[in-house]
């Protein structure tokens, strides 16, 4: 019978580093976990789990930026702190360009598109039109608010007859008046949506409206420029009670669409889709070449001459080919 080596002391602090190293391993399996990222301050960022715990966490080196909506597997080192370890597949993103004309991630898993629009600041087709491009290529659901029906303006309504005649649904909101909050809420039920649109129409107004219990801090309209303070300064999340979550990102007073084929941006104007094809030449631009299905169609009403020269504006601005 062999008799039992001995270990030297050496080994014997080895077998003892690595028992410990499995230890420590075994103890961040145990406490890795699935949630929710709510909001991103730049190296951290608030997670809640699936008890509705929120944990203050770092960011895993070399990590995708992980923004409000992302699913993310995070360690838990004490009650309140993590570590992000890792982010799931997204189902979708949301990116807009920043000033170096470089796409940054704004939101992701989303669902809808909340457009809001209001009196003030004055809408813009371009700037709407640009959203419905980016939902259509996202394969998202585009729905239009106009805000601050208090304040009547007709030109206002027009354009939102125009959208809501090509078939987009159009809610009209006052948060003074409680006006359209319960259709708008109707709409968020089961779903993840991210408001957008112009500073100064009021998209955390309305969002204070429909979850009172939560404490926003809310702009006012700047005086001078009247294009509104930027009071929302990361994408955070939100839970609706009755279902659902949603988004509030930053004021972007000019939407920057990514480059985009002609074929893409086309896909954003609906109610183009029925003459696709029916020109008499295969490269048409729509613009005065004869035979154009689009051109004939605005000349019978069929389609808004707005919406014609807001879809070559964003071919000039924004199309690359292909």
């Amino acid at each position: 019978m062999m008799s039992k080596r001995k270990l030297t002391q050496q080994q014997q602090r080895r077998i003892a580093v690595q028992h410990d190293n499995r230890l420590m391993e075994a103890a961040h399996l145990k406490a890795a976990q699935e949630g929710l990222l709510i909001v991103r301050h730049g190296a951290k960022a608030w997670v809640e789990n699936e008890h509705e715990q929120l944990f203050l966490c770092s960011l895993r080196q070399n990590l995708e930026s992980p923004v409000a909506g992302d699913r993310v597997i995070f360690r838990a080192i004490s009650a309140e702190a993590g570590v992000i370890t890792a982010i799931q597949p997204r189902h979708t993103v949301i990116n807009r360009l920043d000033a170096n004309q470089e796409l940054k991630p704004l939101a992701a898993n989303v669902d809808q598109f909340i457009i809001v629009i209001a009196v003030k600041p004055e809408p813009s087709m371009e700037v709407i039109d640009r959203y419905l491009v980016a939902a259509a290529n996202l394969h998202l659901t585009p729905i239009i608010v106009c805000n601050k029906m208090d304040l009547q303006d007709d030109k206002v309504l027009k354009l939102c007859a125009v959208y809501e005649s090509i078939g987009y649904t159009v809610v009209f909101t006052s948060v003074i008046e409680h006006r359209g909050l319960d259709a708008l809420k109707k709409l968020l039920v089961d779903k993840t949506s991210i408001f957008v649109g112009q500073s100064g129409v009021g998209k955390s107004s309305l969002i204070q409206a429909l979850i009172p219990e939560e404490n926003l801090v809310i702009g006012e309209i700047s005086e001078l420029s009247e294009l509104g303070k930027h009071t929302t300064t990361a994408s955070r999340l939100y839970h609706f009670k009755d279902g659902g979550d949603f988004i509030d990102s930053p004021g972007v007073r000019r939407f920057n669409l990514w480059a985009m084929t002609r074929a893409d941006i086309f896909k954003g104007f609906v109610e183009f889709k029925p003459y696709e094809g029916r020109c008499k030449f295969r490269n048409c631009e729509h613009t005065r070449e004869p035979g154009c299905a689009l051109q004939e169609a605005v000349k019978k009403g069929d389609i808004s001459v707005d919406r014609l020269n807001s879809f070559h504006h964003l071919v000039t601005t924004h199309s690359i080919e292909g």
